[in-house]
């Protein structure tokens, strides 16, 4: 298995993203045909090939995200949290529920822990990156299960206050 994003990328995608790859590629080479066929009407011809162009970079990327936002929709919640006093670390309960169409094989569910400030734009900036997050997998996951989970983050050092955000990606 390949550690870079890329070769991570590559190892997750699943049939329908290479339909959709393949789709689009065929429409972006079918417009550059017809704007080439096209080519005495100049006009016509630079609009469909920058039609061409834009199916080629926006087809696959808003394509892949929604598709992936619809096969593989979740929630999850925070039931409770707590710090424990004699040990750095932070218990958090929670759920996710399976509200797609199809079962998942896998979920990583993560936690992330953002610094909170009075400052609006420092908290804007502040939820760009997470100061500590905490992984956890989950497997087997039916359609319409909701699953309970405990999330352990540790250690945990941090004494102002904070906000915990919490997400899941399944496939």
């Amino acid at each position: 298995m390949n550690s870079t994003a890329i070769g991570r990328f590559i190892d997750d995608l699943i049939g329908y993203d290479y339909i959709l790859f393949g789709a689009s590629f065929f429409l972006f080479l079918l417009f550059i045909i017809l704007g080439m066929v096209l080519r005495r009407k100049t006009a016509l011809s630079i609009i469909i090939l920058l039609f061409a162009f834009l199916t080629l970079i926006l087809g696959p990327t808003l394509g892949y995200v929604k598709m992936h936002n619809t096969m593989f929709k979740n929630s999850t919640n925070i039931v409770s949290q707590k710090e424990l006093t004699f040990t750095q670390a932070i218990v958090l309960m929670g759920t996710l529920v399976n509200e797609s169409n199809v079962d998942f094989k896998s979920c990583k569910i993560t936690a992330s822990l953002y610094k909170t400030s009075a400052n609006k734009l420092k908290n804007y900036l502040y939820s760009f990156k997470a100061f500590q997050e905490m992984s956890i997998l989950e497997d087997a996951i039916q359609k319409g299960e909701t699953r309970e989970f405990k999330l352990i983050i540790e250690p945990f050092t941090y004494t102002k206050e904070y906000n915990i955000s919490l997400g899941a990606k399944c496939k």
